[in-house]
């Protein structure tokens, strides 16, 4: 399911900035960002960049999905993770439940084995904080579905009383 627009309890916040902070400092990484597979920004860590982060996030999510493409033709299910290395700076990006990304920003200061392995722990910790946020959302949808339809029936019965002869 992807989700239009994101509802996050404070609770879930706190809980995915502290792994998001913990995974900063722990990796040495330099920025740290969680997306959904539409591109659309939940979280961030980590210093101003000076790029246009809607649009870095819309080109994360079209670079995962264009890999799950490949993935496809070659016969894998999914790629779960990808690794871009540039001259100085590179990005790791990794699928949590439900489609979310994460993606992490480093350069020369940290190695690839440290972020792969404070990443792996933190995409753990991540997934179970997403499930549940799901089941949350879930639960409120649906207690808002009985709502809404309860409503609609007092305002039919309302609206045929007002007509009635």
């Amino acid at each position: 399911m992807v989700r239009a627009e994101w509802a996050i309890f404070e609770e879930d916040y706190w809980a995915i900035n502290n792994v998001l902070e913990d995974l900063l400092k722990s990796s040495r990484s330099g920025y740290v960002m969680l997306i959904d597979r539409t591109g659309q920004l939940i979280s961030q860590c980590g210093p101003d960049v000076e790029f246009d982060l809607t649009s870095f996030a819309s080109l994360c999510a079209a670079d995962f999905e264009a890999n799950y493409q490949l993935a496809k033709l070659i016969g894998e299910k999914d790629f779960s993770t990808l690794f871009h290395q540039g001259a100085q700076d590179s990005m790791y990006l990794g699928k949590i439940a439900k489609g979310v990304v994460l993606v992490v920003l480093f350069n020369k200061s940290t190695t690839l084995g440290l972020v792969r392995l404070r990443v792996k722990r933190a995409m753990e910790e991540l997934d179970s904080i997403i499930e549940t946020l799901y089941e949350k959302l879930e639960y409120r949808n649906e207690e808002y579905d009985e709502i809404d339809a309860s409503f609609t029936e007092q305002v039919e019965a309302e609206i045929d009383s007002l007509f009635a002869d």
